[in-house]
């Protein structure tokens, strides 16, 4: 059985760290704040003073904090992950990244003897408390295997996508695609409102029709209540815009209606709060 490092320990980390040392694996975690590991004072995880010590522990090290220069952090600086992991380890990078950071990170793990997969996961923290995260990964199909026993403890389906960032592309493109369906949802029950018809009712329908959606189902169920969705705003604008930056680095021609409904979304969750009051037809 494989030994297990985490670090990143917030709303979905936390459970998926979790779900790994119930599955009996032996688990090392590390964290800036020391609350972040509170929680796991009754498990057998050990926690340590340091990321380093936290790679020398492990052979398959997973991250999942928030953005690219987080990443880099924990895994490049002096006493990170790869100062301490042994050759023959693997980091598992479940952040949603750049895929060119992903790469960079790999190229100076190969100095060391370090394999890194791209594995970003999708579903949040209830998902992953029930071991049902999509799990989006990249890389060598040896690596992923060696990888995927830890992965299934927390993940349902573990999805092979091809090389190196690989994962962090259909992440993107997921995060775009949903970000995108923040508008058609908004809009649809603000003209529903607008024809006199019971949102409520509506949602009901879409749940069970054609047109629903995973956006129009979280709305419904949070009362049309968008605070969840404003706190993520930042994160969504980030992805998206990584999202782009990678189209056009590759020379690939946005998807223009979709990017205009993402733009559309990113404007009405970091405006004012009343974004499910209704909303002028869309030209």
């Amino acid at each position: 059985m494989s030994r297990v490092g985490f670090i990143g320990l917030g709303s979905q980390g936390g459970p998926m760290a979790r779900r790994i040392v119930e599955g009996g694996y032996p688990l090392a975690l590390w964290a800036r704040r020391p609350e972040s590991v509170e929680p796991f004072g009754d498990t057998a995880a050990t926690v340590v003073g340091t990321p380093a010590e936290v790679g020398a522990a492990s052979d398959v090290v997973g991250i999942c904090v928030v953005a690219d220069a987080d990443v880099e952090d924990v895994v490049l600086r002096p006493d990170g992950v790869l100062a301490g992991m042994a050759p023959g380890g693997v980091v598992a990078v479940h952040s949603t990244i750049h895929p060119d950071t992903c790469r960079r990170l790999a190229e100076q793990a190969a100095g060391r003897g370090v394999a890194v997969v791209d594995a970003p996961v999708s579903g949040g923290g209830p998902a992953a408390a029930q071991g049902k995260l999509l799990v989006m990964a990249g890389g060598d199909a040896e690596h992923v295997d060696r990888c995927r026993p830890v992965f299934a403890t927390f993940g349902d389906p573990v999805v092979h996508l091809g090389p190196l960032g690989s994962g962090q592309m259909a992440k993107l493109m997921n995060n775009l695609v949903f970000t995108a369906q923040i508008t058609v949802a908004l809009d649809t029950f603000s003209f529903a409102d607008r024809l006199g018809v019971d949102r409520a009712a509506l949602a009901q329908v879409l749940a069970h029709g054609s047109g629903g959606s995973r956006v129009a189902a979280i709305l419904s169920a949070s009362g049309f209540d968008t605070t969840g969705m404003r706190r993520h705003a930042g994160v969504l604008r980030k992805d998206v815009g990584i999202m782009l930056d990678v189209a056009r680095a590759g020379g690939a021609a946005e998807p223009a209606s979709i990017v205009e409904l993402a733009q559309s979304a990113l404007a009405t969750l970091e405006g004012p709060p009343d974004a499910m009051a209704a909303r002028p037809g869309r030209r």
